[in-house]
């Protein structure tokens, strides 16, 4: 055995063991879009039927309590920068299973192909099989809770910043009344 075929091996043997974490992780992604889905269609029925309570607008409100309590604090009850900062945080999970969940769908497809060429180029079409429906199972599952929170991702940014916008205005009517 050569010096290249054992780096091969060794290659091979180390990219099976993470199959089962990346599978794993595609099922936490798909699970965490499903729950992610069901918040959001709560929020867009809320927001349809005038029911919605911004969190932004809790978010300030509570700023602007504590400000009165500690009056002798010097800080600003909350920046536009702060707001948008809170906004970024909060759909960073969001960003991070729609940008990764494609590439661990990649990772899942790549990883039981080897397999599947080498069965076929024995005329071992069960194994083919076996090996092709986990890759592609993966990649779909995968591709499925990317989209899912890409979407919401779209929906909930433009909802969050017209959100900031409105509370902008609020508060630029209020500074003009003092």
């Amino acid at each position: 055995m050569s010096f290249f075929t054992e780096i091969e091996a060794l290659l091979y043997a180390v990219s099976r063991i993470f199959l089962v974490p990346v599978m794993l992780l595609i099922a936490a992604a798909l699970a965490y879009a499903l729950v992610v889905l069901g918040m959001f269609a709560v929020e867009a029925w809320q927001r349809r039927r005038g029911m919605y309570r911004s969190t932004l607008f809790a978010l300030v409100q509570q700023a602007t309590i504590q400000k009165q309590n500690a009056p002798r604090v010097n800080h600003a009850v909350m920046a536009s920068d702060d707001l948008e900062l809170w906004i970024m945080k909060r759909l960073e999970w969001l960003r991070i299973v729609s940008r990764t969940a494609p590439m661990l769908g990649l990772i899942a497809t790549m990883i039981p192909m080897g397999p599947a060429l080498l069965a076929l180029g024995n005329n071992d079409g069960s194994s083919v099989g076996k090996n092709m429906v986990a890759a592609f199972s993966s990649v779909i599952l995968a591709l499925l809770a990317a989209s899912i929170c890409f979407f919401i991702l779209t929906v909930r940014r433009r909802w969050l910043l017209q959100d900031l916008r409105r509370l902008e205005r609020q508060n630029a009517g209020q500074q003009g009344k003092n």
